[in-house]
């Protein structure tokens, strides 16, 4: 019975020396979260692009002193920028491209044109279909805009 009695207690007494050396109160690192700043990057258009903003918002305001029944007579834009303005990255100018937009340089001066015979609603429709025939093959993005300057 000793032997059992010192197996116990030597049992009971292992146990509690791995029960208390192995319970040890470390304190736990805690790392805060690392917030990562986000970048973000601003989209700059190319200079054609904004050009085409430009003509855009030329043409918005020639439809309305058209339909409102003024007659323009000067225009601010210089068209020939069309042909040294840096194109947006994967674009480039093609033979297309450059017959395009001379028929659209002499479409849009035509427009202001005060000695021409043309009804001034045709020539500005005539204008606006060149840019839309130039978009159907080149940058078809933004027919649809294109298409609510035409006057009905």
């Amino acid at each position: 019975m000793a032997y059992y009695l010192n197996n116990n207690v030597l049992s009971c007494a292992i146990f509690l020396f791995l029960m208390l050396f192995s319970c040890k109160n470390e304190e736990k690192i805690v790392e805060a979260p690392v917030e990562k700043k986000v970048e973000y990057e601003m989209y700059q258009p190319s200079e054609m692009s904004g050009f085409m903003n430009a003509m855009y918002a030329y043409n918005v305001q020639l439809k309305t002193q058209i339909v409102a029944g003024e007659t323009p007579n000067s225009m601010p834009l210089d068209l020939l920028k069309l042909h040294t303005a840096e194109m947006t990255d994967g674009k480039s100018r093609t033979q297309n491209w450059e017959s395009f937009v001379n028929v659209f340089i002499e479409s849009q001066e035509a427009v202001v044109d005060t000695l021409s015979n043309t009804e001034l609603k045709t020539r500005f429709n005539t204008a606006i279909n060149n840019c839309l025939s130039c978009h159907k093959t080149e940058c078809t993005g933004p027919i649809p805009k294109i298409k609510r300057l035409l006057i009905p």
